[in-house]
């Protein structure tokens, strides 16, 4: 299967991953990057960031900029509509693992 198809297609995935870290604790680009390739996406940060930033603009994600050790580092938090969103994909999710499973 082409790289291509499976790329767009676990961008959904992406999302709703980095969705349910920044609920827990604020996340920043290279621990999600760290932790997304634990779970098998091997995603650039060129990748990334620009994912990062259109959840930022759709509001599903809010971000707060601290120094660290001399460095600007953003942090990212889950808003309530990105709660909101979270709730409803991971639903989905449950539904079609159910349908797809055997």
């Amino acid at each position: 299967m082409e790289d291509r198809v499976l790329r767009k297609l676990f961008l959904g995935f992406i999302q709703i991953h980095i969705l349910h870290h920044a609920k827990v604790h604020p996340i920043f680009g290279l621990w999600m990057l760290e932790e997304l390739r634990e779970h098998g996406y091997d995603i650039s940060a060129g990748t990334l960031y620009p994912i990062l930033h259109n959840m930022e603009k759709d509001m599903l994600l809010v971000k707060e900029e601290k120094n660290v050790e001399g460095k600007i580092r953003k942090y990212y938090s889950t808003t309530e509509k990105g709660e909101l969103v979270l709730i409803e994909a991971r639903n989905k999710a449950f539904e079609l693992f159910k349908e797809i499973k055997d």
